[in-house]
């Protein structure tokens, strides 16, 4: 006779009964919906909608959600790593709610909230697949040098035209003041940010209404290319929430205006690429910033952590560039490194540590794409940091001038080659968890399999 299977017992996580409390805060309020989301390994938002009323119970006994939710290739399809999904009945775990991540999501339809879940395993601990808890795990790292990072996000990307060309190719947006499509050049254009004031003031909008703290905005160089700056943290998983959210409310806002928008790495192959730059210091627990000493170059623990990153970006490609289009954007005099070069005030090194007052050293990493995972990237750059602090590691002396067209051999610049390297990864394997780097791998290199079986219509005019 077959043992019956236990039923299962929902005790929620002590850290359910904040999010619970703000989630009771909001009865009596419009919202007739809650989405209850995570963040993929691709940075994609998935989960279920709830009616409101029946919220509740997300914090009562959790939600039942397939362990596979994070394990979707960029299209939205399940890849089945090493046999979790299809292979093993893609069973069920449960999934609770973050909190300080309830928020209002701004767009189209009925009102609406949205909370962050996090899926747990029956001793508590996160899920190996999740990138948030992979991000957390690094953060513990520093909390035990009496250490905290401040982080501060940019994400690039373009606003295109709702209508494709004949090949399926994006086009630059229509301007809203003339109707002509966008073609010049222009960056930090004052008119530009006028003629598309409707799009940014809707931006400003929701992400006041969704509890992003979005900062300065900017024309960059390409038709339709934008960046927005997000407020620095000294919770970096909450930046890398911001990050996350950021993209929703841009796509939302981008629609409501009649665009789409992009955060593809290298949407046109004759521009500049879109970049998610990651601003770092670390204090300690007086509040101050060890990366400054009262000089102009700074304190050897800058050096120190900039030569960390140094040593594990062979390692982290496949973080920062997670697809085959990521490694389009590296091409000299595209203000995309080629190399692992730093200096000061030098936007051609992927390194940079930006002019300003000594309280605000800090080191901008520079070699991300907007496609990458924002969890993932900024675990990855931590490591750097953690990595070259405790081994007072060295960087060399800085560059000078342009160094954009300087490849580094030691760097990948293909999605296989990235993947051969995080395979191969030994520091950072320590940092984010071997099973988890094994996963998002395996992932990404099934996307990338399944991507090169595509036809493209450039292959039909070359070779047919």
């Amino acid at each position: 006779m077959n043992k019956p299977t236990a039923v299962p017992q929902f005790a929620p996580p002590a850290f359910v009964a904040e999010a619970r409390a703000e989630f009771d805060a909001l009865r009596g309020t419009d919202f007739q919906y809650i989405d209850a989301v995570f963040a993929d390994i691709c940075g994609t938002l998935r989960g279920k909608r709830l009616p409101f009323g029946e919220g509740a119970r997300l914090f009562e006994s959790g939600m039942q959600i397939p362990k596979s939710i994070y394990l979707m290739d960029a299209h939205g399809e399940m890849t089945n790593p090493f046999g979790r999904g299809v292979s093993d009945g893609d069973p069920d775990g449960t999934a609770w709610p973050i909190p300080g991540t309830l928020s209002r999501v701004c767009g189209a339809g009925a009102p609406r909230a949205q909370v962050l879940m996090t899926l747990r395993n029956d001793d508590g601990s996160a899920d190996p697949a999740e990138p948030r808890a992979a991000l957390d795990r690094v953060i513990e790292l520093f909390a035990e040098l009496k250490l905290k990072p401040v982080t501060a996000l940019e994400l690039e990307f373009y606003l295109i035209d709702r209508k494709r060309n004949a090949d399926g190719a994006p086009q630059p947006p229509h301007c809203p003041r003339n109707g002509t499509r966008e073609r010049g050049v222009s960056v930090f254009g004052i008119d530009d940010l006028d003629r598309y004031a409707a799009f940014l003031d809707a931006l400003a909008a929701a992400a006041k209404g969704q509890g992003v703290p979005l900062s300065a905005t900017s024309k960059e160089y390409a038709p339709g290319q934008f960046e927005a700056n997000l407020r620095h943290q000294t919770e970096a998983v909450k930046a890398a929430d911001h990050a996350i959210f950021l993209k929703q409310i841009v796509k939302a806002a981008a629609l409501a205006q009649g665009f789409e928008a992009t955060f593809m790495a290298k949407p046109y192959g004759d521009r500049v690429g879109s970049g998610l730059h990651i601003h770092l210091s670390v204090v300690d627990e007086t509040g101050r910033n060890i990366f400054d000493d009262g000089t102009a170059e700074g304190s050897e623990q800058l050096r120190h952590a900039v030569a960390g990153l140094q040593a594990l970006m062979p390692e982290s490609m496949a973080l920062f560039a997670p697809n085959l289009n990521s490694y389009r954007r590296f091409q000299p005099d595209m203000f995309a490194p080629v190399n692992r070069r730093w200096g000061f005030n030098n936007r051609s090194a992927g390194l940079r540590i930006p002019a300003g007052p000594g309280e605000a050293r800090r080191v901008e990493h520079r070699v991300s794409g907007a496609d990458a995972n924002p969890y993932l990237a900024l675990a990855g750059v931590l490591a750097g940091v953690h990595h070259g602090l405790t081994l007072k590691l060295d960087p060399g002396l800085p560059a000078i001038g342009n160094v954009s067209r300087e490849p580094d051999s030691a760097l990948a610049f293909t999605i296989d080659d990235a993947l051969s390297k995080l395979g191969q990864a030994t520091a950072l394997k320590a940092y984010l968890g071997e099973e988890t780097l094994a996963l998002y791998g395996e992932t990404k290199r099934i996307e990338a399999h399944r991507l090169r079986r595509v036809i493209t219509a450039a292959e039909y005019d070359w070779y047919l």
